[in-house]
């Protein structure tokens, strides 16, 4: 089986700040990774290499996507090829209705693979179907995107556009961040709804009680720019007892 994520050897540097020092990740289909490791460590820096945020110089190593190389394409091409990125901290985009932008942006990612476009019956209808399957309020779209809102409401905002673009890759970055613990638990059963053969989950967290609401197949933790230990879910409960420390030596 081909992986569908496989980061190799990856190095990026940001304003001359070498931040990832020969990370390498392999994720597929169906499996649920989970980023750990303290502030600084790349965690973000890494999800935003994947999903080609401007801003980062990439200096050595390869990403392929469904064995395709990511790093030549742009961030359209690659959310047309399906890849998603939740991000920590969602932006507001005051007088545009998040109705108007959700059909925007899937027409535009459905034209780029070659679909036909929805009409707007067809895609009321599938966004009201997606919606109440996340619990998620009519009163919600029909607001500007994320204004207004409150954290737990942003995140759940971010569950609607993945189930509704129905990614193959979705990259969650610390998306705990700022949430209570009943919004983080809506937010988590959206994302648990969304888990499926098909489609691979990378969850980037600080912290383990996140991991409680989603749980991992395999949990990697980073330290310094790359990944210095793997293993299953038990060594986010074993992190959240003796911290990041231990690893600080093994990255040097």
């Amino acid at each position: 089986m081909s992986a569908l994520l496989e980061v190799r050897n990856l190095q990026v540097r940001v304003e001359e700040r070498e931040i990832l020092h020969g990370l390498s990740l392999t994720v597929n289909k169906g499996e649920v990774h989970a980023i750990m490791g303290p502030n600084g460590s790349g965690k973000s820096t890494l999800s935003h290499v994947v999903a080609g945020k401007p801003g980062y110089e990439v200096t050595g190593g390869e990403i392929l996507f469904k064995g395709e190389d990511l790093l030549k394409m742009d961030p359209d091409e690659r959310a047309a090829k399906g890849v998603f990125l939740a991000f920590q901290y969602p932006v507001e985009i005051p007088g545009v209705a998040t109705m108007t932008f959700l059909r925007t942006a899937l027409n535009a990612q459905r034209k780029a693979r070659g679909e036909s476009e929805y009409s707007t019956p067809d895609f009321l209808k599938k966004v009201r179907e997606v919606a109440a399957s996340l619990n998620i309020p009519q009163e919600m779209l029909r607001r500007g995107v994320n204004v207004g809102f409150s954290g737990g409401e942003k995140k759940r905002n971010e569950v609607l556009q993945m189930a509704l673009f129905e990614p193959s890759l979705c990259i969650l970055d610390e998306m705990d961040s700022g949430l209570d613990i009943d919004a983080l638990r809506i937010a988590a059963d959206g994302v648990n709804a969304l888990r499926s053969s098909e489609r691979a989950m990378v969850v980037i967290t600080h912290y383990q009680r996140l991991l409680n609401y989603i749980v991992p197949d395999f949990v990697h933790v980073m330290s310094k720019g790359r990944v210095v230990k793997s293993g299953g879910k038990e060594l986010a409960l074993e992190l959240e007892e003796s911290g990041y420390a231990q690893f600080e030596d093994q990255a040097a």
